[in-house]
């Protein structure tokens, strides 16, 4: 069996000639157009970047600008709040002092009203017995330093010449000397080189500095209770 044989024809060079330069003009259009898309998406995320850092930009200005005005704001306030709070602060103060002025006037009238009836009372007992002037006597010699010298007593005359007749005895014990110029109730001690005070005058002063103290020291914890 004998095969037909067919003749084969080659294209034309030029086709391929044509061919090569299609694909030449391909790859160059992609490469321009791999170009152009870069450079498209260089323009565009430099303008996303923007963009955006403007925003970032804006959004920390704006934090850092309302933090800066509260904070100027706060002390704007502090400054006329202490401003308007000084006249307040000075009557609070003037009130204080008069109130605590007023209380110390209470606390001297107290005072001065105990020591007056204290000093009544006294008067009228020693007018009763004057002996008892004697007992501050012991009384008084008892805390000062031993001594072997006379002791004298200076009394008001009048109170000296009452208790040498009620109790002579007891007169002897020292060497009792009248002095014009004591009160009634007043009487020194000197025993040597020490001389001090045993009237009853004296103790009743110290015994009021005593009373004024212990008011003192209430009004003190009444004002801290009402603080």
């Amino acid at each position: 069996m004998k095969h037909a044989f067919r003749s084969y024809r080659f294209p034309p060079l030029s086709q391929f000639i044509a061919a090569g330069q299609r694909s030449e003009d391909t790859d160059g259009q992609w490469q321009a157009s791999v170009a152009e898309g870069f450079e498209q998406g260089q323009r565009d995320g430099y303008e996303v970047g923007l963009v955006r850092g403007q925003q970032d930009g804006y959004d920390a200005g704006r934090s850092d600008g309302t933090a800066r005005g509260r904070e100027e704001g706060r002390n704007e306030t502090l400054v006329t709040l202490d401003r308007l709070a000084r006249p307040v602060d000075a009557i609070l103060k003037n009130l204080r002092q008069v109130r605590a002025d007023y209380r110390a006037a209470q606390r001297k009238e107290v005072v001065d009203l105990v020591a007056k009836v204290a000093r009544q009372v006294i008067r009228a007992e020693l007018a009763l017995q004057p002996v008892q002037l004697l007992a501050l006597v012991d009384e008084t010699l008892a805390s000062m330093p031993p001594t072997r010298e006379e002791i004298d007593v200076f009394l008001n005359p009048e109170e000296l010449k009452r208790i040498s007749e009620l109790d002579p005895k007891r007169a002897k014990r020292w060497n009792l000397i009248a002095d014009a110029r004591l009160d009634a109730g007043e009487c020194r001690i000197k025993a040597g080189d020490n001389e001090v005070d045993a009237g009853c005058h004296q103790r009743l002063a110290a015994c009021m500095e005593q009373v004024s103290n212990h008011l003192q020291l209430a009004a003190e914890h009444i004002d801290e209770e009402v603080s």
